[in-house]
């Protein structure tokens, strides 16, 4: 099963800018949709997470904005699994529209499951943890992509 599609939007009027292109605080806006969707995927929607009162914290997201993205382009969000441990969720999301083989923007997030009386960290339940690892078996190994990993920095000066 390839990655899965986790959200789905036209670009609308108020998310462009001057320039006629989605601005770029909407790009993580549409990305933590995404988030939003796999959480309920893995027993983390809001009746789960007002009766555990559990939830995921972003620990650190990449975006890499790669093809601009116009006013009603409608664009959709495939998410993968990187890894996953017993507090800390891997995820790479990839904003694509039709006709484009290539993805218009990446994003990679460290996520970290966390009790909110604390808040502190907290293990998965075992819910979660299972279907986050459906969700790996059924994704198949992830392609490497050139977008996972990578540490910003300026070239050393030679």
């Amino acid at each position: 099963m390839p990655a899965l599609i986790t959200y789905r939007t036209p670009v609308q009027e108020d998310w462009v800018d001057y320039n006629g292109h989605l601005r770029d605080a909407f790009y993580l806006l549409i990305f933590s949709y995404a988030t939003d969707a796999l959480m309920e995927r893995i027993g983390l929607d809001a009746d789960s997470r007002g009766k555990s009162g559990h939830s995921l914290f972003t620990l650190e997201a990449h975006i890499n904005y790669l093809h601009e993205v116009k006013l009603g382009t409608e664009v959709w969000v495939q998410t993968q699994i990187i890894g996953f441990d017993r507090k800390r969720l891997h995820v790479y999301h990839s904003l694509h529209r039709a006709g484009c083989d290539e993805a218009l923007a990446a994003s990679e997030q460290m996520l970290l499951h966390v009790d909110l009386a604390g808040p502190r960290s907290a293990p998965f339940s075992r819910y979660s943890s299972s279907a986050l690892q459906s969700i790996v078996n059924d994704q198949g190994p992830v392609p490497q992509s050139a977008y996972v990993g990578r540490l910003i920095k300026l070239p050393a000066s030679g």
